[in-house]
């Protein structure tokens, strides 16, 4: 079921960081889904080296640091897919 959680998450913070970065970004969903997961994972790694994983209440530190986490690979990732599209189109 955590990996059910790590999808619903990467979904979510991917369409945030999607909505956050300005102009429109080529990266097909499922791509989205993973870069969201991996700044999920950015972000509770940057949590934990901070020392605010686990506070009480709401972990409000915590999930901004894993939204700007996913805002982050969601740019650098929207910019290698259109460089890897980009050049696939030009050599056909």
């Amino acid at each position: 079921m955590d990996w059910l959680w790590a999808i619903i998450v990467g979904l979510v913070l991917g369409l945030i960081a999607k909505a956050v970065i300005p102009g429109k970004q080529q990266i097909p969903l499922w791509l989205t889904i993973i870069c969201g997961m991996i700044g999920s994972l950015l972000g509770n790694w940057a949590a934990t080296g901070l020392g605010v994983e686990d506070t009480k209440g709401i972990d409000w530190i915590r999930h901004l640091l894993q939204l700007i986490g996913a805002i982050v690979v969601v740019a650098v990732g929207d910019r290698l897919w259109v460089g890897m599209r980009g050049n696939r189109h030009r050599a056909t």
